[in-house]
């Protein structure tokens, strides 16, 4: 671009618009725009009515969808969003394998046990035979804390084991028992109570398996002149413990009884019978089963199962941390069969992933019985938890607590809208409820967009286990998609990003599965909401479901609908969209849909509606531009701004002053950018050439014509200022930080400030070095000053580019609030001067 088509700027303006003036008010303005000055004028018809000023779209230069500037944290932060679709891997498809509790996995309807190699059915009640007792001392492994537990069984005569079902605990307790009377147990029927236990077996073990029976109680018919009462059921107390242990010293006998993590639980864990039965470590478990599945095998057979269980596709197909006992001897039959040649490696595999659809299937099998509240609601608590949890894997556990009981309530009123529902203010402790869900506590770290701030944060004990519960609710329970849309959507219109972020993310997950059910209750109607936070998140939805292949061609369909809508609201929520760049199918598609939405969009009657729906696109285009293909879009925002036409023109430059003053983690899209994921807090221009230093040009060539339009001048320029403000603030933290003087590891000299630019490798290395670094990152390829020096060479390209910059520049130092550091200015100075030589 010449000299001749830049708009004249004066050597030395006599007044400096102010840091922190309004976009559009400090330098050029056309006629007519808002910001410009003097009286309004009667309209030409005469009705004495002043005449509105034309909304001026680059008032919005920068601002995010949300109503936010380009430094506020309305649009969430890319490690949010990141988190969310790390938590949602690929489905995993195959039959179901269900394991029951403590000791059997069952395929199909037949119960298979897990001691030993053979199988058997499920035992319900009555003696443990001594085969089975034998079988299970061959393969049980003991749980830390075994021989506290014999000691404590032997003096009291009386034990409570509380533990997750399928923890091994069930194994434990006949161990226990079969250890201390010569195997001979028995097991009691699971619907006895402790307090109607009137009589025990002399010098048996005796084994109970009960539910936490601290429920709500059932209601009594209203008294005369008073309301309902609750008559509450019996709870298990030491109090009953102690006539349970007292039937049983009186013969000889020794009783376990099996409580399920919870309430109950807690409350007995602090009296004199309470025991935790931690599961025992899987390997121990694994090896155990292998060693008796391989016995006849020859001698290297086991160390090549190990081997295998250890491979890392087999892992990922389990898609578990650690796995339970009866998970563990599965997974040991597995292996054994494999080494035998029964089953293929693909069919290990797919064998290997229904293990947690198998957890899914039993957390929500019969979750809502009786079917009646208040009976249900514990039941429905934890199963709204673990919903929960998979929406939120990995976040904050306060968040998905509370997430958790907003959804319990919405499936409590779906089951008995006519019932009441409150919230328990101290039921189970939140060290002790994530087991309900098999996830664990631990430390975590919140995304704010600005800054991170530690966390509890809670997470599955196996990645795979976020999608096998959305797709048990979603696919195997059609009834529990109301009470979860609903929860979604709402969870879709709060503002903090660590909500709808996730949440939009999951309903896309969700919408994937069933485009037409998902569209029409969940997408659409955020779509056509008035809210801002709920149009962004039915695109961010939209895009996500796009990534099944199956749903592509019916979400292409979807956005041509809403771009030709006579609803300005669908005609955003499809711009916002298209900044993912997969909704559309390309990102080249994406940007001639964006392109056609504002050339469309300038002629709404409303201009406010157009302006907003430029400011929209253009955030949508500076998301592309940080997506894995700037290239693409840089082309084609050049090719905008030789277009001719005015909407596309504005769309470009308002893009370009985006990628100018917008933190690259605002701009978070739904595909990895391995590149960028140190550059988060730095603005997208400066992130992006810190890693593609070939793109410097072409950029360069934008925002040069940025800066010397009428329309855009004021605005880019103070949009650079505040880039180059924050490449000084790194600089002077990295100098405070590492003292005057650095080694970056290549042998040199570097020194801060005092003018010493040519020990930064800043751009008066000359020709022979600016074309180096123009390929590649350079020995200070992460310092963004010299990025940015380096872009303010490519910026000076004429005399009146050079003047600009320096008046900028000028301005920056003499600013009475927060001058410019004097070395960091001379360095800026000297690059622009550094220009002239191109």
């Amino acid at each position: 671009m010449s000299d001749q088509d830049e708009t004249p700027e004066p050597e030395a303006p006599q007044e400096e618009p102010k840091q922190g003036a309004p976009a559009g008010k400090a330098g050029g303005g056309s006629a007519g725009k808002a910001g410009s000055s003097g009286p309004a004028q009667p309209d030409e018809e005469g009705d004495g009515q002043p005449e509105q000023p034309e909304a001026n779209p680059f008032d919005q230069a920068g601002r995010n969808p949300l109503g936010g500037s380009g430094g506020s944290g309305g649009i969430g932060g890319a490690g949010t969003a990141h988190a969310a679709r790390l938590a949602f891997a690929a489905g995993h498809a195959g039959r179901a394998v269900g394991f029951g509790a403590d000791g059997q996995y069952f395929e199909g309807n037949t119960f298979i046990s897990q001691y030993g190699a053979g199988g058997g059915p499920a035992m319900v009640q009555g003696p443990v035979h001594a085969e089975e007792l034998a079988r299970l001392d061959e393969i049980y492994c003991q749980t830390d804390g075994y021989r506290h537990m014999k000691d404590r069984l032997r003096e009291r005569g009386l034990l409570v084991l509380c533990g997750e079902p399928g923890s091994g605990r069930t194994a434990t307790a006949l161990a226990l028992l079969a250890e201390l009377t010569e195997n001979r147990v028995i097991r009691l029927d699971p619907s006895s109570r402790v307090h109607e236990i009137t009589a025990v077996t002399e010098g048996h073990g005796h084994l109970l398996e009960i539910e936490d029976d601290d429920g709500p109680g059932q209601e009594t018919e209203p008294a005369e002149g008073r309301g309902r009462a609750r008559v509450r059921a019996p709870v298990l107390t030491e109090l009953h413990l102690d006539r349970f242990r007292g039937l049983l010293a009186g013969s000889g006998a020794y009783g376990v009884v099996l409580l399920e993590s919870g309430d109950l639980a807690d409350r007995l864990l602090r009296g004199r019978y309470g025991v935790a039965c931690p599961s025992p470590p899987s390997g121990q478990v694994l090896r155990r089963h292998l060693e008796v599945l391989l016995r006849d095998a020859p001698e290297t057979a086991l160390d090549e199962a190990r081997a295998l269980a250890g491979r890392d596709d087999v892992k990922a197909a389990l898609g578990l941390r650690e796995l339970r006992p009866g998970e563990a001897a599965r997974f040991a039959e597995l292996l054994a069969r494999r080494l035998r040649g029964e089953l293929t490696h693909g069919q290990l595999l797919d064998e290997c992933t229904t293990f947690v659809r198998a957890q899914a299937r039993a957390w929500f099998a019969g979750a809502d019985r009786p079917g009646t509240l208040p009976e249900a609601l514990p039941t429905l608590s934890a199963a709204a938890f673990r919903i929960a949890v998979a929406v939120f894997h990995g976040s904050s556990y306060s968040l998905t607590a509370e997430a958790g009981e907003q959804l319990a309530w919405e499936l409590a009123v779906t089951l008995d809208p006519g019932t009441a529902v409150g919230r328990r203010l101290f039921g189970t402790h939140a060290e002790a409820r994530p087991a309900v869900a098999r996830s664990v506590l631990g430390d975590g770290e919140l995304d704010l967009g600005d800054a991170k701030i530690p966390v509890r944060a809670i997470g599955f004990q196996g990645d795979a286990l976020a999608t096998a519960v959305l797709r048990e609710v979603w696919l195997g329970h059609h009834n529990a998609r109301g009470p979860v849309v609903r929860w979604l959507r709402a969870l879709c219109d709060d503002p903090r990003p660590v909500l709808w972020v996730r949440a939009s993310i999951a309903a896309g997950v969700l919408c994937s599965w069933d485009l037409a059910y998902g569209v029409g209750e969940m997408i659409d109607p955020m779509a056509a909401s008035d809210s801002a936070v709920q149009q962004m998140s039915a695109a961010t939805a939209l895009a996500e479901a796009s990534r099944e292949p199956s749903a592509r061609s019916g979400v292409r369909s979807l956005l041509k609908s809403w771009a030709k809508s006579d609803s300005a609201e669908l005609r955003t929520a499809a711009v916002l969209a298209h900044g993912y760049g997969m909704a559309a199918g390309s990102v080249t598609a994406s940007l001639d849909a964006l392109g056609k939405a504002v050339r469309l969009g300038e002629d709404d009657e409303d201009d406010d509606r157009g302006t907003d729906l430029l400011a929209d696109a253009s955030f949508s285009v500076t998301r592309l531009l940080a997506g894995p293909e700037p290239e693409t879009v840089l082309r084609r925002l050049e090719d905008w701004l030789h277009d001719g036409r005015r909407p596309t023109v504005t769309l470009a430059l308002l893009a370009v002053i985006g990628a100018l003053r917008t933190r690259t983690t605002y701009l978070w899209g739904l595909q990895d950018v391995p590149e960028l994921d140190g550059q988060g807090d730095r603005m997208l221009a400066t992130g992006l050439l810190t890693v593609r230093p070939e793109l410097t040009g072409p950029l360069a060539a934008l925002v040069r014509r940025a800066l010397a339009t009428a329309r855009s001048g004021s605005v880019a320029q103070d949009a650079l200022a505040a880039l180059l403000r924050q490449a000084a603030d790194e600089y002077e933290k990295n100098r405070s930080g590492d003292g005057d003087r650095r080694d970056r590891g290549d042998g040199q000299d570097h020194r801060a400030g005092h003018g010493n630019t040519r020990d930064h490798g800043d751009p008066r290395d000359g020709e022979a070095g600016r074309a180096g670094r123009d390929g590649e990152a350079g020995r200070d390829g992460d310092d963004p000053l010299w990025t940015v020096c380096r872009f303010l060479s490519r910026l000076a390209v004429g005399r009146r580019d050079r003047d600009r910059l320096r008046h900028l520049l000028a301005r920056l130092v003499r600013d009475p609030d927060e001058p410019l550091d004097k070395d960091v200015a001379r360095r800026m100075w000297d690059a622009v001067g550094e220009g002239a030589e191109r």
